[in-house]
């Protein structure tokens, strides 16, 4: 299997298609949103409504005919945003009944945990970590995912944006490493970068990153090397 994205084609997510019971007032529930509206098309039966959250490549779609007969609604539709306390006061300024901020202490999206949503930001200030979240008017519930910065990797179309990306987080692993270095022995630094950058991928904190690439130098690397 193929996984290289310069050598595949385009998918990109373009439609979400929901059920609704009541077609205007869906419509000008998302209206109030500001969100942009694209098209109300009716043909005989069928009327599909279509709209675009500000700046998203993917639109939603709903109407009359668009899904089968007793779908219920969509769960956790997520819109990523930069700043989750302004997401919030401009829902609620236009009527809309958001919850407090919370998150997942399993990590994001984890249901699997008797208390999986807590009240409050990530404690750790993570990207990706900290949530809000409302409905509309048939119960589609959609999540405002606070990502302030987007790991390596996650920028399908801006090459040049990816590479200064990756020079920041090399830049920011050189420095935690400097650390490491002038209190340890003599080793190979490559072998401290890569549980660091893989950490780091993996949502984690610069200190919990470090924290793990030292347990790999000091317990995991020494095993290995026997």
């Amino acid at each position: 299997m193929n996984s290289n994205p310069v050598n595949s084609p385009d998918l990109k997510l373009e439609v979400v298609v929901f059920s609704v019971s009541d077609v205007e007032r869906t419509k000008a529930f998302y209206e109030n949103l500001g969100w942009r509206f694209d098209i109300d098309v009716v043909e005989g039966n069928f009327r599909g409504v279509h709209f675009t959250p500000p700046n998203s490549n993917a639109s939603i779609l709903f109407g009359k005919g668009v899904t089968p007969n007793n779908s219920g609604s969509v769960q956790n539709l997520v819109l990523g945003v930069d700043d989750l306390d302004a997401a919030r006061a401009d829902l609620i300024a236009r009527g809309i009944n958001v919850s407090e901020i919370f998150h997942y202490p399993g990590g994001p999206f984890n249901n699997t945990l008797e208390n999986s949503r807590v009240s409050g930001r990530d404690p750790q200030g993570r990207s990706y970590f900290s949530f809000a979240s409302f409905e509309d008017p048939d119960g589609n519930l959609w999540l405002l995912q606070e990502i302030t910065t987007r790991l390596p990797g996650r920028l399908w179309d801006s090459p040049r944006g990816e590479v200064a990306t990756l020079a920041d987080l090399l830049r920011e692993t050189a420095e935690h490493h400097d650390h490491y270095e002038k209190t340890h022995a003599e080793h190979d630094w490559w072998n401290w970068y890569a549980p660091y950058l893989s950490a780091r991928q993996n949502g984690s904190s610069p200190e919990e990153a470090a924290a793990a690439a030292d347990r790999y130098m000091d317990e995991i690397l020494p095993v290995l090397s026997q």
